[in-house]
């Protein structure tokens, strides 16, 4: 297109993506797409993890379903046929290794001749620098710069005054069914070393397998007395209502949007639950 800018922009595996002019249709992982939409990129589709089945988890959707954005089912299984009819320009996953993208493997793209942007979500960046390079991303994509970070700053300034008043001990877990449970370990998650942070008093599993993750059964989270547990409300978790019964609990969603809009919400929420 004559007279059309040229797009460039180094992703976090420290890939150079370029394109003769700046991409205006994108298909995201539906977690990057949510937080592109809070951004002002909106997408025309997003695709799932395999977690995830033929219908968009409402725990994840953020804006997507009411901007109408189309859900492909998960990324493993993407019909590339229904891929290249929506003709994208670019696709954006996130990576947790720096290395390969989540949710999408990178040959589909490769096949389809668009360029593959994946952005870390993993613990080697702070949440800041999570949410500054997708805010990077989306400016890149033809959003306007980021206004006042006045609401996440607000949000961060009510929780760590909930907290201080609280005191409670927070367990952050994803329920495996009745016999099994994920017990999250708070520094191997960016956003759980932010509510560290915060003052946020975490419940750490103790030692054994697994980086971000500690399994054992319910009865192991029982014996950790949270005074309130953060569960996993993703559709594939189980709720601990029926097998924790007696604990205060509060949704968390491990995949929240990377966007402050998306965070505010979630610290706001947390805050709630803290208050006596």
């Amino acid at each position: 297109m004559s007279g059309a800018q040229a797009w460039g922009f180094t992703d976090d595996r420290g890939t150079e993506l370029g394109a003769a002019s700046v991409p205006r249709r994108v298909i995201a992982y539906v977690r990057a797409g949510a937080a592109l939409c809070d951004l002002g990129v909106t997408p025309v589709a997003v695709y799932g993890s395999g977690h995830d089945g033929e219908v968009l988890d409402p725990a994840k959707e953020g804006g997507l379903r009411g901007a109408g954005v189309t859900y492909l089912g998960p990324g493993r299984s993407l019909d590339e046929g229904r891929v290249r009819e929506l003709r994208p320009d670019v696709i954006v996953d996130v990576t947790y290794d720096g290395k390969s993208p989540y949710a999408l493997d990178e040959a589909v793209a490769d096949r389809i001749g668009v360029p593959l942007v994946a952005l870390s979500v993993g613990n080697e960046l702070a949440l800041s620098a999570i949410l500054d390079r997708f805010g990077a991303l989306a400016v890149s994509l033809g959003a306007a710069p980021a206004g006042s970070s006045a609401g996440l700053r607000a949000a961060e300034d009510a929780l760590r005054e909930a907290a201080a008043a609280s005191g409670s001990a927070v367990l952050a877990l994803s329920g495996a069914g009745p016999d099994q449970v994920h017990l999250a370990r708070p520094h191997a998650w960016p956003e759980l070393a932010r509510l560290a942070e915060l003052g946020v008093r975490l419940v750490d599993p103790g030692p054994g397998p697994g980086a971000n993750w500690l399994t054992g059964d319910w009865g192991r989270a029982a014996e950790l007395r949270p005074g309130l547990v953060l569960f996993d409300s993703r559709a594939h978790a189980t709720a601990p209502d029926a097998v924790l019964s007696g604990v205060r609990s509060t949704p968390w969603n491990p995949e929240t949007p990377p966007s402050p809009a998306a965070y505010a919400r979630f610290f706001r929420d947390l805050a709630a639950a803290l208050a006596p």
